[in-house]
């Protein structure tokens, strides 16, 4: 008994240009003899199909190598605008040199901070708008290490996605150029991920890691935190970046992104990516003023609500006494609550409702810090205290 391959019984079926039919049999060996001479045939088993791929190039398996060299052609010039003395290599080694120069700090401690976007990302895509969520990465990152007492030196960037697109991601690190500029802070290297098969064709994802640098002696943490201190709020511009699967959820199972509200002021579309703010030009230089005496915590609001960001720079012996009607709630959330029937305990869990940063501030320096922040063109306002946990 053999195995044999038929070759070209069948040609490749149309409907598919990645494979190709090749036919296989398993026959029996039969002899007889014919006028003296010895006849030998065969008599099918069994025969079977087995479908072989073609052979194919990288770009026909979904991955476009130049169309990623003709991205990097256009975002060098915007990349390299963020550059500061510091930065040594240019666009393409294999690491980004950065020069350890921290004058005028006596005891330089470096804070690192990675994080995304989430699902901001799915209303970006939507409104085809993508020249906005890389600066809401780049300002949630400086202000991740901010509260920490550090201001940023560096930002590297991943953007991944099913099938690369050089006009979107272009857009996307203009954002990241927009904010690192903004920030002071070098854009110093990045990564560009195309992977079919992974993500949507149309979709992305982005995320970055910064580097910033703080003197030791003035790191904000726990240790500062005293019992009367009070809670200073400033501000969100929306929801920032927390909360969208939530919002997505009950929004956009009724009302169209582009439907305008009388109580936003604006589209949904528009309000749900309004951009996450940077606090570092309002509160760095109060870091760095007389005025830092008094300020002895600091509190990023993103996913975990007021409470839950709070008390994580807050000793477990206290819990905090927020008063709930201090400010008023921007209309998106109040939106978000009614069209969905949230409960309250789940909105103060998810959202910022309203509060983007907490200062946790000397009940004697109040009002300084407050006069100060307002000469910052801040609308800051007191929501409550630190107090003796029960």
């Amino acid at each position: 008994m053999i195995g044999f391959t038929i070759s070209n019984i069948e040609k490749p079926r149309k409907k598919s240009k990645e494979e190709t039919l090749l036919l296989f049999c398993v026959a029996d060996i039969r002899s007889f003899l014919v006028q003296g001479k010895k006849i030998s045939y065969l008599i099918p088993i069994k025969i079977f199909r087995q479908e072989v791929p073609f052979m194919a190039t990288y770009k026909e398996s979904g991955v476009d190598i130049d169309a990623g060299e003709g991205l990097i052609r256009r975002i060098k010039k915007p990349i390299r605008s963020t550059f500061n003395r510091n930065v040594l290599t240019d666009i393409g080694m294999f690491g980004a040199f950065y020069r350890a120069d921290f004058k005028g700090i006596k005891k330089p401690v470096l804070v690192s901070s990675v994080d995304g976007v989430g699902t901001k990302l799915k209303i970006a895509i939507a409104m085809n708008r993508h020249n906005t969520v890389g600066q809401d990465l780049v300002n949630h990152c400086v202000n991740d290490i901010l509260v920490c007492g550090a201001k940023p030196l560096l930002f590297l960037d991943y953007y991944a996605t099913g099938k690369l697109s050089p006009d979107i991601a272009e857009q996307v690190v203009l954002g990241f150029v927009k904010a690192c500029k903004e920030n002071k802070c070098a854009l110093i290297g990045g990564e560009t991920a195309e992977m079919p098969g992974m993500y949507g064709m149309e979709d992305y994802d982005i995320a970055g890691t910064i580097v910033g640098v703080v003197d030791e002696k003035k790191i904000l943490n726990s240790k500062n935190i005293r019992r009367g201190d009070v809670l200073i709020g400033l501000p969100s511009t929306g929801l920032h970046t927390n909360g969208y699967s939530l919002a997505r959820r009950v929004l956009l199972n009724k009302f169209a992104l582009t439907i305008h509200f009388d109580e936003l002021g604006k589209t949904l579309g528009d309000a749900l990516l309004a951009v996450h703010r940077s606090y570092r030009q309002s509160i760095y230089p109060l870091l760095n003023s007389p005025l830092s005496k008094y300020i002895h915590g600091l509190s990023h609001i993103t996913g975990g609500g007021i409470e839950g960001n709070t008390m994580r720079v807050v000793p477990n012996e206290m819990a905090l006494n927020v008063d709930w009607n201090a400010w008023e709630r921007p209309a998106i959330f109040n939106l978000i609550q009614h069209v969905g029937e949230v409960p309250e305990e789940d909105m103060r869990r998810t959202f910022n409702l309203g509060v983007g940063l907490i200062l946790l501030v000397d009940r004697r320096g109040v009002d300084a810090v407050v006069s100060a922040l307002r000469r910052k063109k801040e609308k800051p306002f007191i929501m409550g205290e630190v107090v003796e946990k029960d």
